[in-house]
């Protein structure tokens, strides 16, 4: 068992449920799914660099990534519908905690000037979204190996209702927000 679920479990959820004051285990907010998601716009001109995001995301996450398209066609970016454009990996259970453990320990403390991550990054329904500048941040990319560097979201999708709740989980779970 990852150690950081097991923190979840053995002390972040009684705190949660004092905190909170819920009536039932189940009420208490848990992380349900961590999607990357790697937009390419380049590939419209040039498909190979689509192939080392998938192979960059791959190895970050550990999971193989699915190509995402283009839902309708732009004129003015030459994109048609059904062109890849990005992708994309979901991560759940085990997968899920290592990666948000990696995260949080190893790759955002390893941003240049990193003064903590913003708490305004909440959806309203408990959900945050993170976003990176550049791949490098994570030990698995060799910088000499890169292309280009290129950004990427993280989606923490979390089963509370409130934005506070949410903040307290990742807070409790170790997320670095600023002060």
């Amino acid at each position: 068992m990852n150690e950081l679920k097991r923190k979840y479990q053995d002390e972040i959820k009684p705190s949660l449920m004092n905190k909170f004051e819920y009536n039932s285990v189940m009420e208490v907010p848990q992380i349900e799914k961590i999607v990357v998601n790697m937009g390419v716009g380049d590939a419209v001109q040039n498909t190979k660099v689509l192939d080392n995001a998938v192979e960059e995301l791959a190895l970050i996450t550990g999971q193989k990534p699915i190509v995402t398209r283009a839902r309708k066609s732009i004129a003015g970016f030459r994109l048609r519908q059904g062109m890849p454009i990005g992708a994309k990996v979901t991560l759940r259970n085990e997968r899920m905690y290592e990666f948000l453990h990696k995260l949080i320990a190893v790759s955002l403390p390893r941003v240049r000037d990193f003064r903590g991550i913003s708490k305004k990054a909440f959806d309203g329904r408990g959900n945050y979204t993170l976003g990176i500048k550049e791949q490098l941040i994570f030990p698995e990319i060799d910088y000499d190996n890169i292309s280009k560097i290129r950004g990427m979201d993280v989606v923490i999708v979390t089963s509370s209702n409130t934005d506070e709740e949410a903040s307290e989980l990742l807070t409790q779970l170790g997320m670095p927000f600023q002060k």
